[in-house]
């Protein structure tokens, strides 16, 4: 099994609803976001994908997000935008453009956002 992963960054403010400390107050992030992919065998080129596709990818699914307040975005009207949800939420993004892909070897095996240097959360679909 191959696996390959790409790295991203966005920057956003968000306040955590009914947090008993201070994330409870609007605060800002600079976001990393890492895309992890798996394949079983090699393309042509003896990729699993293009480094650069999968940024690519990547970048459109944080987009959006960038320079937001992301509890004002839609996703996050029901549920807090926590690095936990963020993730979760890309990670929905990013398996919907790969499974439109023409050969569908690539699978998403997880997106981890980070908040900080050393502070992240996971998901795994």
């Amino acid at each position: 099994m191959f696996e390959l992963s790409v790295e991203c960054q966005f920057s956003a403010a968000h306040s955590i609803r009914g947090h008993p400390g201070r994330c409870s107050r609007l605060h800002g992030h600079n976001y990393r976001v890492v895309v992890a992919v798996t394949a079983e065998r090699l393309n042509d080129q003896g990729m699993v994908i293009d480094f650069a596709d999968l940024k690519a990818i990547c970048q459109r699914a944080i987009d959006p997000l960038d320079h937001t307040v992301l509890n004002e975005l839609v996703p996050f009207a029901a549920v807090n935008p926590t690095a936990e949800e963020l993730a979760r939420h890309i990670f929905g993004l990013i398996a919907d453009e790969l499974s439109m892909m023409p050969e569908p070897r690539v699978k998403l095996d997880r997106v981890s956002v980070y908040e900080s240097e050393r502070s992240y959360a996971s998901y795994r679909g």
